[in-house]
């Protein structure tokens, strides 16, 4: 299996770097991202073909609080990515994917600008919400 995702962008922050914050995941939450990556992610890349802009992936707690995230964020235990699809819209990109026959957790319209999806091992509820 080729994969598309690579940890440096689930990891990368420009707020941290802005702050000069580590924002290297715990084992724990590179674990979860892992996950993310091989049973979500990449199955939807591999069915949508393509490409997917990363916004927001792993956040330490300090890089959560200060870009308003709320204290139980999916994102501060690697379980959640904020993206957009090239060339799709969010609404199309989330109407594929609610389609795709891949687990995920949650699946979000933040806004209208991007999409936020999350993966739990074994947990994943199949939430579908609009903010």
């Amino acid at each position: 299996m080729q994969l598309n995702f690579k940890m440096s962008e689930l990891t990368h922050s420009d707020t941290a770097v802005k702050h000069n914050i580590n924002n290297m995941p715990d084992i724990n939450s590179m674990d979860c991202m892992l996950d993310l990556i091989f049973y979500c992610l990449q199955p939807l890349r591999d069915k949508i073909g393509k490409p997917f802009d990363i916004s927001s992936g792993y956040r330490n707690s300090q890089v959560n609080k200060l870009v308003g995230g709320v204290s139980n964020s999916q994102h501060t235990k690697g379980q959640a990515v904020d993206f957009t699809i090239r060339g799709m819209s969010v609404e199309a990109a989330i109407n594929t994917i609610k389609n795709a026959g891949v687990e995920y957790d949650q699946l979000i319209n933040e806004y209208g600008r991007w999409i936020h999806i999350s993966f739990v091992k074994g947990k994943n509820r199949k939430q579908i919400l609009k903010y």
